[in-house]
């Protein structure tokens, strides 16, 4: 494979080659892990979509018509609280699409005493040889736990997910959808931040003043090897260039267009936003009038994404535990 700038480009007799290379895009992958570093943990509009979401959702509180399973809602485990819990599966069905709930009892006991999230990375749903799910495995630091199928057929986990139509098992989240814009986003604050590490200066070309000459071997490897190791990098940013023997360094400045990343990575910011249904006026995005005032956006986010992702949940909840608790009815 031939690569820019390499030697053989420079036989021409023209003291200036300029070479335009643009590679095909590569965009990050949609795993779970891959998702909460580039989305989650990396990129400030998908966090603050996630944590919006899941936040106003988990400030609507469940009422079920049993005492037992209110007591359950209200205080889940010994150390967490039921908004925490509800936090945290909204929060994994907007970065993985799944979320998981197990119910745990005591020894000796039928009926639930407690739920515990368990992590949506790490949970695999188990089939046998017609198909049919015979329980979950949860991976491990070593090897796995494995939660069957009750007997009578209730599954002690709840598979919180959101529709996927080309996977029957496993949900498709918001931020899957969004990957190519948060792909963009990233890669324009990446542009950005190397820019300024440049001392905010594109790069130049190196003019070979003699007409028809061309630099030796020796000298082009020299030369090359000393652009690398003394003038890239944002260390070397701003170090003058010593020039000899008819050398002479253009610079080549960027057009208002190439500048304008700025406008490129608001685009992607309200795409993100989009996938995950929150009005980009309420993450303070510029350049975006779709709702007249503040309190319109923050009315649809309540009304098209918090309520029907609430009842989603309530209704999963209230078939699931039925299981256990017969007659249950949760409302919200």
């Amino acid at each position: 494979m031939k690569l820019p700038w390499s030697k053989s480009e420079f036989k021409s007799a023209q003291p200036l080659i300029a070479l335009a290379h643009l590679p095909l895009a590569a965009w990050g992958r949609s795993s779970p892990s891959a998702l909460v570093r580039d989305g989650y943990t990396g990129n400030a509009i998908a966090y603050r979509c996630v944590r919006m979401i899941a936040e106003a959702a988990a400030s609507i509180p469940f009422k079920p018509s049993d005492g037992r399973v209110a007591g359950m809602f209200n205080q889940p485990s010994p150390d967490e609280a039921g908004h925490a819990l509800k936090e945290r599966l909204y929060t994994d069905l907007q970065i993985t699409g799944n979320a998981w709930l197990e119910a745990v009892k005591l020894d000796g006991e039928t009926l639930p005493k407690g739920l515990f999230a368990l992590r949506s990375d790490c949970m695999v749903v188990r089939f046998d040889k017609a198909g049919r799910r015979i329980g979950f495995a949860l991976k491990l630091k070593r090897g796995e736990r494995i939660i069957p199928i009750a007997s009578d057929g209730w599954s002690p986990v709840l598979h919180l997910k959101l529709y996927h139509p080309g996977d029957s098992v496993y949900g498709l989240s918001p931020m899957s959808a969004a990957r190519k814009p948060l792909d963009i986003h990233n890669g324009a604050a990446g542009w950005g931040k190397a820019l300024i590490d440049n001392a905010a200066r594109p790069s130049g070309a190196l003019l070979y003043g003699k007409e028809g000459a061309r630099l030796s071997d020796d000298q082009f490897d020299r030369l090359k090897e000393q652009l690398v190791s003394e003038h890239t990098g944002a260390i070397n940013a701003g170090r003058p260039l010593l020039l000899e023997g008819g050398l002479d360094w253009k610079p080549m400045s960027l057009s208002p267009a190439e500048m304008d990343f700025a406008a490129t990575r608001d685009a992607a910011a309200r795409e993100i936003a989009l996938a995950f249904g929150v009005p980009p006026m309420l993450l303070g995005i510029p350049g975006d009038n779709t709702y007249a005032t503040y309190k319109e956006a923050h009315l649809a986010f309540w009304r098209l994404t918090i309520l029907p992702l609430v009842q989603k949940t309530a209704n999963a909840m209230e078939v699931w535990l039925r299981g256990r608790f017969e007659d249950l009815e949760i409302a919200i």
